[in-house]
């Protein structure tokens, strides 16, 4: 089973059209991809949403331990969590009924990809929001 992305313009509609982004695996460590990621997504204008249980604060957004921890609706969740916890992600995913899951550059789990396309969600695994949203320009 291989997993199916969206189309690159199919991407470019969810961007567009998306305003709030929780990060699961969000580092308060500058140094680190997901902070430069989520501080890009940031400053090009969408809500963001830390998700880490070991920090109370990052870019400015008071973080949650869990996706389940979020109040209001979600349009993206951008994970930054090894491929082995995606399908645990995924699960607290369907329960917050956000739009579209998205697993960073390098990260995939078939088992993830089919339990949320079997629910009817948008997947989108191995692709940078960040590289993403600047193809959208």
């Amino acid at each position: 089973m291989a997993i199916n992305n969206p189309s690159r313009e199919e991407i470019k509609d969810i961007l567009k059209k998306a305003k709030r982004i929780a990060v699961v695996g969000l580092s308060d460590n500058p140094e680190r991809t997901s902070y430069m990621v989520a501080e890009a997504m940031q400053k090009a204008g969408y809500e963001i949403i830390p998700v880490n249980p070991n920090a109370t604060e990052i870019l400015g957004e008071k973080a949650v331990a869990r996706l389940t921890d979020i109040k209001g609706h979600v349009d993206i969740v951008d994970v930054f969590r090894r491929s082995e916890y995606l399908l645990d992600i995924a699960k607290d995913f369907v329960q917050i009924d956000a739009d579209v899951f998205w697993a960073q550059l390098g990260l995939e789990n078939e088992e993830a990809y089919q339990f949320l396309k079997d629910k009817g969600y948008t997947v989108i695994m191995d692709r940078c929001i960040k590289v993403e949203h600047a193809l959208t320009k």
